[in-house]
C-alpha cells in the first residue's frame, strides 16, 4: 500500500486532487483488526466542470494512465491496488473528508477518515458487510460514543442508529 499512498500523495502534491481521505473497509482496518478486502476506497475533493455543477474524475484517470496506471472496472490499479476515488456524495461524505486524521503508513502520510464517521458512512450505507463492520466498532470501543451521536444527529440518522442497535446489539435502549 506504500507505493500506491506515494502516487496519491504525488496526484496530490500536483494539483490533480484536493484533500483526499481512505474510507471503506481499508479506512476501518487503521482502527479494526484487517477484514479481507482487495480495493482501497479514496475519498477526494474534485473541482467542478468548468461551467457546471459536475465534477469528473477523468483528470484522475488521465493523469494515472499517463504514469501506466490502467483502469479496471469501477477502479484503477495502482502499484498491485484496486483503487476507487469517490467524490462525497453527500454532506456526511464531506465532513468525514475534512475531519480526517493525518496518519503514517509506512513512514507515508496519508488521510483516513475517522471510526465515527466511518461508523456513521456504514449505517447509512447499510450492506451486510456495513452492519458488520458497525458491530466491530461497537464491540472494540474506540467509538466516541458523544462524538458519534452528533454525527447521526446532524445527518438524520439517529432513529436509524437505535434501530440498528435495538435489531443488532443487546444495548437496546
Amino acid at each position: 500500500m506504500k507505493a500506491t499512498l506515494k502516487v496519491v500523495n504525488q496526484m496530490q502534491a500536483d494539483g490533480v486532487i484536493g484533500n483526499y481521505a481512505i474510507g471503506g473497509a481499508i479506512g476501518a482496518t487503521f482502527y479494526l483488526e484487517p477484514t479481507a478486502t482487495f480495493d482501497i476506497d479514496i475519498f477526494v475533493s474534485l473541482k467542478n466542470v468548468p461551467g457546471s455543477p459536475l465534477v469528473s474524475l477523468e483528470p484522475i484517470y488521465s493523469y494515472l494512465k499517463a504514469r501506466g496506471h490502467k483502469p479496471e472496472h469501477e477502479y484503477i490499479v495502482i502499484e498491485g491496488w484496486q483503487v476507487q476515488f469517490l467524490p462525497p456524495a453527500d454532506a456526511l461524505d464531506e465532513e468525514a473528508l475534512a475531519e480526517a486524521v493525518e496518519t503514517n503508513v509506512d513512514e507515508i502520510k496519508t488521510r483516513v477518515m475517522r471510526a465515527e464517521h466511518l461508523t456513521a458512512i456504514a449505517l447509512k450505507i447499510g450492506r451486510p458487510k456495513d452492519k458488520i463492520r458497525i458491530a466491530q466498532f461497537i464491540e472494540s470501543g474506540i467509538l466516541d460514543e458523544n462524538k458519534l451521536d452528533q454525527i447521526l444527529a446532524r445527518h438524520g440518522l439517529l432513529a436509524k442508529w437505535q434501530q440498528f442497535k435495538h435489531k443488532y446489539t443487546e444495548d437496546n435502549e
